[in-house]
C-alpha cells in the first residue's frame, strides 16, 4: 500500500480491525481509513478511540447490500475484507444467513470493487476453508474461490484480488485462551481431545501478512503464514497449571488438528522464508514467474497442518505472551 491512500475495511469493528487500524495509520499514514460494518454500537465504541483522528471514518453498511458497497467504495484504493459470519455453531443453525454474508457478500464486494476501480483487495480466510467439515469452512472456501476467480472476472479492469489464510488468533474473543482464563479458578478445564493441536498467531502477525499481500500480490494468490503449533493440553497447563482436565469429546464441525494447506493444493503451492503461497490452478497462473518470484515448489503430497508443523510454541513463550497481553485478551 502506498502512503496517502484511501483504505476500506469490511467488518472493521472486529478483532482484526481493532489491530489493523492503529498499526496501518502509523505505518502508512493513509488519507482515509473507512470502517464499514453493520453494528452501530461497535462503531460508536470504536469511534471513541479515534475521535481525534480525522483520517478514520465510519460507514454503516452490510456486505449483503451491493448498492451500499458501491457508495462506500467511491474513491477507495485498497480494501481488506474481514466481514464474515464465523462462529461455527451459528453458521450450522443459520445456514442461509451464513451463505448470504460469506458467499453472496463476497460476490457483491467483488463486483463493487471492480466497478469502483479499487486497486487491490485482500480477503481474510481461515484454516477451516481447507478441506472444510462445517458450513462456515465451506462458505469461506467458496469465498476464497470467488476472490481468486475475481482476477479473471475483472476483465480489462486493473482491480486485483488475493487471500490471506491463518488459524487460531491468540486472545481473540471466543477463542481458547480467554475461555480458559475465564474458568481457570473452577479447578477443571474442559478438553475436547488431549491429542488436539492448534496453530497460534497474533493479530499483529495477521496484519503484517495482509500488508505483505498488498505489496507482493499479482492476483489470485492465497498467502499462508508460517506459524507455530501448540497442543491444547499445553495451553491449558499454562493458563491453569493445577487444574484437572475433563475430556468432553470433539464438538460437531470441529477438527482434531487445523489444516491450512491440503495435499490437493501441493501441486500449486510454493514456499518462502516466512509463508507459503497457494497459486491459482486456473489459467496456468501457478506457472507464472511473476507470481512465483523466488518461491520453491513444495513436494507432491505436502500438507500444512497443526500436527505436522516443524515449529512449536513452548509453554514459556505462551506464558510470556499472556503476561504481555493480559489486559486485552478476550477484548480483541
Amino acid at each position: 500500500m502506498h502512503q496517502n491512500a484511501s483504505i476500506l475495511v469490511t467488518g472493521g469493528t472486529g478483532s482484526f480491525g481493532h489491530t489493523f487500524v492503529p498499526l496501518t495509520l502509523a505505518k502508512y499514514n493513509p488519507r482515509k481509513l473507512i470502517i464499514y460494518s453493520r453494528d452501530e454500537m461497535k462503531q460508536w465504541e470504536m469511534a471513541k478511540r479515534f475521535q481525534d483522528d480525522d483520517r478514520v471514518r465510519f460507514f454503516i453498511g452490510d456486505v449483503r447490500d451491493r448498492e451500499r458497497l458501491y457508495r462506500a467504495l467511491d474513491g477507495v484504493d485498497y480494501v481488506v475484507h474481514a466481514a464474515a459470519t464465523k462462529i461455527v455453531p451459528t453458521a450450522e443453525y443459520n445456514p442461509f444467513e451464513c451463505v448470504k454474508t460469506n458467499v453472496i457478500g463476497a460476490m457483491n464486494l467483488i463486483d463493487a470493487c471492480i466497478d469502483r476501480k479499487v486497486k487491490r483487495v485482500v480477503a481474510l480466510s481461515t484454516d477451516k476453508a481447507s478441506s472444510p467439515v462445517n458450513l462456515y469452512g465451506a462458505t469461506k472456501l467458496a469465498s476464497d474461490k470467488l476472490f481468486v476467480a475475481g482476477n479473471s472476472y475483472a476483465g480489462g479492469h486493473e482491480t486485483r484480488f488475493s487471500v490471506v489464510r491463518y488459524g487460531n488468533v491468540m486472545g481473540s474473543r471466543g477463542s481458547v485462551i480467554p475461555f480458559f482464563l475465564s474458568i481457570k479458578d473452577k479447578g477443571t478445564l474442559p478438553i475436547t481431545d488431549e491429542r488436539m493441536t492448534r496453530f497460534m498467531i497474533s493479530l499483529e502477525q495477521g496484519v503484517e501478512l495482509v500488508w505483505h499481500a498488498f505489496d507482493d500480490m499479482v492476483g489470485g494468490e492465497i498467502y499462508v503464514k508460517k506459524i507455530p503449533s501448540m497442543k491444547v493440553t499445553d495451553i491449558a497447563r499454562v493458563i491453569a497449571p493445577d487444574a484437572h482436565h475433563e475430556i468432553i469429546g470433539i464438538r460437531p464441525g470441529e477438527k482434531l488438528h487445523e489444516q491450512m494447506i491440503g495435499t490437493e493444493d501441493s501441486h500449486y503451492t510454493y514456499e518462502y522464508e516466512e509463508h507459503f503461497k497457494i497459486l491459482p490452478a486456473i489459467h496456468s497462473w501457478n506457472l507464472d514467474s511473476n507470481r512465483i518470484k523466488n518461491g520453491r515448489k513444495v513436494a507432491e503430497g505436502f500438507s500444512y497442518t497443526s500436527d505436522n508443523n516443524s515449529e512449536w510454541m513452548t509453554p514459556e513463550k505462551l506464558q510470556a505472551w499472556v503476561a504481555r497481553n493480559r489486559e486485552k485478551i478476550g477484548n480483541i
